[in-house]
């Protein structure tokens, strides 16, 4: 059977500050890297990110998606059913990232996903190179708004 694999990063300068996301799509015959700066958002908002433009740059959703991430919040989130909670209590407690997760829970509805925490800064060399490209993103020039990040916490130069 054929598996899509996912690997993805975000970071953020400051948390909160400039940001940014490295995505690499694989199949068994293609790689693709993605990545997106933005000029001030936070750290796990870009690592939710990364999953949730991953998964939409995937032009089939009929094969299934292990998603490879150093983020903890998220592999947490999905395989531990905390998500599944927020959604069933309207985010009660006012749980963060509601934006991201309400669009990733969309998403997610119509894919195969399996989620793997992989070690960060440690041996994977594609879950380093997601890295590399987040970190340029948030490093870059001429970074995206992360409009609703900002309409909570404004930005001030």
């Amino acid at each position: 059977m054929h598996e899509i694999r996912l690997f993805t990063d975000g970071a953020a300068r400051g948390n909160p500050g400039p940001g940014g996301y490295g995505i690499i799509l694989m199949t068994a015959h293609h790689q693709k890297e993605i990545s997106k700066g933005y000029r001030y958002t936070t750290n796990n908002r870009m690592e939710l990110m990364a999953v949730i433009e991953g998964l939409k740059a995937l032009k089939r959703t009929d094969i299934p998606v292990s998603v490879f991430t150093d983020s903890q919040y998220i592999t947490n989130a999905i395989n531990k059913g905390w998500l599944n909670t927020w959604i069933k209590t309207n985010f009660k407690g006012g749980k963060k990232n509601r934006d991201l997760w309400e669009a990733f829970y969309e998403i997610s509805k119509k894919l195969q996903l399996k989620f793997v925490w992989v070690k960060g800064h440690a041996d994977n060399e594609h879950n380093n190179r997601c890295d590399e490209l987040a970190t340029a993103a948030a490093d870059g020039r001429d970074l995206e708004i992360d409009e609703v990040y900002e309409g909570e916490h404004p930005y001030d130069e």
